[in-house]
């Protein structure tokens, strides 16, 4: 009888989870709400008589957006291009109606909502964005690499940007870098994206003179041009709009290398003006010291990695796009709300993501999570 041959059996593709991004986004959140705890138990309790109000309000958010986030992770992201500009569209008239019917606190309307129920639509329009110049780019192929290319790119972002950036600055700076990084990932020619880096850093230089300019030709207001002298002398502004600057950098410099200890802050106890939200940042350096600061900031260093590698391996261009605009979502935000609390920049109110208190910023971030991780599902791997 003849010898019967092994049969080789086929490698079966399988499907790849980022399951390193998703525990790094579990870590992050959850130290958040320790963080959130820790910042606000003394404010909370004197305004809530309830020290766990904020953090309890966090974790509900974070628990539906967790929810979230794995119910779009296992949906196919080419789905998202056929609803792409709808939601572009829907953009503009949730920023409208935000500025014409939004609930104003502290002076700003960027809220919509009914009663306690509220959201930030500049969230919702920072996802549709990202989905709708991945969709642009894809659709347009090679033909991102010419000027009318680039140019349509910029007048699909600049309009939305700029109403975002008439009730926030800092959405609508985010807003500009989201299609920066997204461009010069597609683009064949690199040296415009870094002239125009170049030129924002002399900007930064020359803010004070610029600012006053401005200010002249009625296209900045007066409070954004003392945000930008604050910035440059906070000591000559102690107890105006260099005070929470101030307290902030005390909340650093007090930290050292391994800090008062959990809980332990000062800082929080009424100096730094709402420290569970854009200046959370001060109270970890001042809680963990250098060593926690350094720590959270290798996380989200590892974070945006996973990001790049995702990205690299990503079945498609459209996939690829995707996860680039998240990165460069949270890359920048990360990176602005870091130097507004070390005063590298001036104050524009951002918060640290998943870490800073904020029930629409996490809500939607772990939804761009969520796109992210589909991609890496779609990465099919041979064994």
């Amino acid at each position: 009888m003849a010898e019967r041959r092994p049969v080789k059996k086929k490698n079966k593709p399988r499907r790849f989870y980022d399951y390193s991004l998703l525990f790094t986004v579990i870590f992050l959140t959850v130290f958040g709400l320790v963080m959130i705890y820790s910042a606000s138990s003394y404010a909370a309790q004197i305004k809530f008589s309830n020290a766990a109000y904020f953090m309890e309000r966090q974790a509900m958010i974070a628990l539906g957006g967790f929810v979230v986030m794995i119910i779009i992770s296992k949906m196919d992201y080419h789905w998202y291009a056929k609803f792409s500009l709808l939601a572009y569209v829907l953009s503009y008239v949730l920023m409208i109606a935000v500025s014409l019917v939004g609930q104003e606190r502290n002076g700003k309307k960027r809220w919509l909502g009914v009663g306690s129920l509220s959201f930030q639509p500049t969230e919702f329009v920072k996802i549709a964005l990202i989905v709708m110049l991945a969709a642009m780019i894809v659709q347009m192929g090679r033909n991102i690499n010419t000027r009318k290319g680039v140019m349509s790119v910029v007048l699909a972002t600049v309009p939305i940007a700029g109403i975002v950036a008439a009730n926030n600055l800092s959405s609508g700076i985010i807003i500009i870098g989201i299609a920066f990084v997204m461009l010069f990932v597609a683009c064949k020619k690199k040296w415009p994206f870094f002239a125009c880096g170049f030129f924002a850093v002399a900007l930064l230089a020359f803010a004070g003179p610029i600012a006053e300019f401005l200010v002249k030709i009625n296209l900045l207001h007066d409070y954004q041009l003392s945000r930008i002298l604050v910035w440059q002398e906070p000591e000559a502004y102690p107890s105006t709009g260099g005070f929470q600057v101030l307290q902030g950098l005390y909340a650093i410099g007090s930290g050292g290398l391994v800090g008062r200890g959990l809980g332990e802050s000062i800082q929080k106890m009424g100096f730094v003006p709402e420290a569970q939200n854009d200046m959370i940042f001060s109270i970890i350096c001042e809680e963990l010291g250098l060593f926690g600061a350094v720590s959270v900031i290798l996380i989200f260093l590892f974070m945006i990695y996973r990001f790049m590698l995702i990205a690299d391996n990503a079945p498609d261009l459209m996939g690829s796009l995707l996860v680039v605009g998240v990165m460069g979502h949270i890359a920048i935000q990360v990176i602005l709300n870091i130097a507004v609390v070390t005063n590298t920049i001036p104050n524009t109110g951002i918060t640290l993501p998943f870490i800073s208190y904020g029930g629409t910023s996490v809500l939607f971030l772990m939804a761009e999570i969520g796109m992210v991780l589909g991609v890496s599902n779609q990465i099919r791997l041979e064994v």
